[in-house]
């Protein structure tokens, strides 16, 4: 269920050529560093509280799960009130660093203040959330994240332009779907703790101690994923003056936000391994070995032909987008190809953090932005989002390639075995196919090309899954692959 309702995601992909045509890409691109700051001071601020929280339910009294998720919510949210109310102070001053068109330029200090409050609310949620998923509540949470934030900020930023807020509409719709969905995880919250016992439930110093030294030894990996994924398009930002670099920006974004839809495959299996993965490993590391493979052997089948079907479909996709938007064409291909490369390397990096020892974690991060960083200096200064998409997808898949060997020598785990090679194989035939029907039908035009790859795309992954999986690893897919006719 989770792994289908994880494709929800697409909305949030599907909206943002509407959030271009209805604001024009200068004010997306204002709005994407905007939001790229504020993800990553969320990611600075909640010290990976949201991760530890997934190690310490599972395994601690119900007095000390509701503690230690108390704790969590007040270390990382006061702190995040306090960082919104001093930007908001600062604004002005803050303001002079931004590159924004001149529309947006005179209003910039006060959509900075504005915005600043998306920290808090953000934190909260993710906080919140987090000790829902704890435990194992994955359906409520994500449909919670799929139809009320997305769809709701959809509805805001149409609202707010025909309202002629041009502007600020896009940044106020976002900062009200993210309060409406801070109420809503708030009761989901309350759904599955019991909020008196919450407030009455001690928070020892051993209890402290263990949810912050937890926490703070998985930050570096996550804010070097957070670092690779939203400093990209701040320092085009900082880089290019004016309108320059809020276009900038926004080009880097909409690749960036097109090329992570492989990403759903992945992210649908980081999402439930990292609680599985540490309620496995606290009886026996040895049960983390069968979700590992089949994760590993899924998203093979599937990737190759969904990331060969964006690459092949990037021009028509960036049309979607208004005139101009074609300029991100290579950043596109290249950061597609990165994220197909996650992929199928496989979940290893939730289950290292979850299981492995905590150091592992602050060096694969340490790998990971030592070569983005190394690549983003040769390449970025001369060939501009294309460079700084060259170093993105180096340095996220050599975080991944150091959890896959970490892995392999810590617990002899690794899921590259005939079966995984069968899944690879197919999901390369699949995409040849693809690959094959385009170019049959280029003369046609782009729009029929379009379209009949699109109408290929799902017999096609159904056929990769049916070849590329057992009989097993088929019915694991329950009720979507009784459905579907796949056993």
């Amino acid at each position: 269920m989770a792994a289908m309702a994880r494709l929800g995601a697409l909305i949030e992909v599907v909206a943002q050529p509407l959030y271009t045509w209805l604001f024009g890409i200068a004010t997306y691109g204002l709005y994407i560093v905007l939001w790229s700051a504020v993800n990553m001071a969320e990611k600075i601020v909640d010290l990976s509280l949201t991760q530890a929280l997934q190690r310490i339910v599972p395994v601690e009294s119900e007095e000390a799960a509701h503690g230690a998720v108390k704790f969590a919510l007040l270390v990382t949210t006061l702190p995040a009130i306090a960082i919104a109310a001093l930007v908001a102070l600062f604004a002005p001053q803050i303001a002079g660093f931004v590159s924004a068109a001149p529309e947006d330029a005179a209003r910039l200090p006060e959509m900075i203040a504005l915005f600043a409050w998306a920290l808090p609310l953000w934190t909260f949620v993710e906080v919140a959330t987090s000790a829902a998923r704890a435990r194992r509540a994955f359906g409520p949470e994500i449909r919670l994240r799929i139809f009320w934030e997305q769809c709701a900020r959809l509805a805001f930023a149409v609202g707010f332009f025909l309202a002629g807020w041009t502007s600020t509409g896009l940044l106020l719709a976002h900062l009200l779907s993210l309060a409406l969905v801070a109420i809503l995880a708030a009761r989901l919250l309350a759904r599955y703790y019991d909020m008196r016992l919450m407030l009455r439930a001690p928070v020892p110093a051993a209890l402290r101690a263990n949810v912050l030294v937890s926490g703070i030894a998985l930050s570096p990996s996550a804010i070097a994923r957070r670092t690779l994924n939203d400093l990209p398009p701040i320092i085009l930002n900082l880089m290019l003056p004016g309108a320059q670099g809020a276009t900038a920006a926004g080009l880097f974004g909409i690749a960036r936000k097109v090329a992570s839809v492989p990403l759903i495959v992945r992210q649908a299996f980081l999402y439930v391994l990292a609680p599985l993965s540490s309620a496995q490993a606290a009886l026996d590391r040895a049960r983390i070995a069968p979700l590992y493979a089949f994760s590993s052997r899924l998203s093979a089948a599937l990737v190759l032909p969904l990331g060969g079907l964006l690459i092949l479909l990037a021009s028509d996709i960036l049309s979607l987008f208004g005139p101009g938007a074609d300029a991100a064409l290579a950043a596109l291909v290249i950061l597609t190809l990165g994220r197909m490369g996650e992929a199928i390397i496989g979940p290893a990096t939730p289950i290292v953090e979850m299981t492995g020892h905590r150091l592992l974690p602050f060096f694969n991060s340490l790998a990971g932005i030592a070569v983005w960083a190394f690549l983003a200096g040769i390449f970025a200064p001369d060939r501009g989002a294309e460079g700084m998409a060259i170093a993105v997808s180096i340095g996220a898949v050599v975080i991944a390639v150091a959890a896959v060997v970490e892995l392999k020598v810590s617990d002899g785990l690794q899921p590259f075995d005939l079966p995984f090679l069968r899944g690879l194989l197919i999901g390369g035939a699949g995409l040849t196919v693809l690959a094959m029907l385009g170019l049959a039908l280029g003369p046609l035009g782009a729009p029929v090309r379009a379209v009949a790859l699109l109408l290929a795309f799902v017999p096609l992954c159904w056929v990769t899954l049916r070849l590329g999986l057992d009989h097993d690893d088929r019915a694991a897919l329950g009720a979507f692959a009784r459905r579907t006719r796949l056993v």
